[in-house]
């Protein structure tokens, strides 16, 4: 019996992507549900009913929710194909900690940049490039912060690469010359996923 994988998200989702992009990094096939995040459907009230949010990742009738948690389900499930986490338990703890770290630093600080005003946006700017130089130390001069290969980190941060633009407009910055190891590892990551 073939594995029955159906995929409850809105198209324009960044945690979503993370989800899209490790499903086609595994070539998984799957049914993609379009929600209207204004009348939440059945099935995801039914999914999710603790959070009632998306992405929600139904493998067999069994849902598995959060992004970072259904990617490492996904690379867990479907191991034999394009590993995304490391094999050494120590290398693997080392992904999910800066997976961890974009999780909980990157999208509010991002947030701050284009919803607050004068000092609090100035304190926001300054968080943001804090935490964006701490990602670029941990990438260093590797093309993926997995090594040679794009892995569980980079697809924990590369949807925010959507945002770049709107960072930069509000923030009134330029993001290549801020973080220039960080914009030239997201344009080799999209490149390599467009093959």
């Amino acid at each position: 019996m073939a594995d029955e994988v159906v995929l409850l998200d809105f198209w324009p989702g960044m945690f979503g992507m993370r989800v899209r992009i490790a499903l086609a990094e595994k070539g998984i096939e799957y049914e993609y549900q379009e929600e209207d995040l204004r009348n939440k459907s059945p099935l995801l009230l039914e999914m999710n009913p603790i959070h009632k949010k998306i992405p929600v990742l139904i493998h067999n009738g069994k849902p598995v929710c959060e992004s970072l948690i259904i990617v490492q389900y996904i690379d867990e499930v479907w191991k034999d194909k394009s590993p995304l986490q490391p094999t050494d338990p120590y290398q693997r703890a080392h992904a999910r900690f800066w997976a961890d770290y974009v999780e909980k630093k990157v999208y509010e600080v991002s947030r701050k940049i284009w919803t607050t005003k004068g000092e609090e946006k100035e304190a926001g700017k300054k968080e943001f490039f804090e935490i964006f130089k701490t990602l670029e130390g941990e990438l260093g001069d590797k093309p993926y912060f997995g090594g040679e290969t794009f892995g569980f980190v980079d697809l924990s941060l590369i949807p925010f690469y959507s945002w770049f633009h709107a960072i930069e407009i509000f923030g009134e910055f330029n993001m290549e010359a801020e973080c220039p190891k960080i914009v030239a590892w997201a344009k080799r990551a999209i490149r390599k996923s467009l093959h």
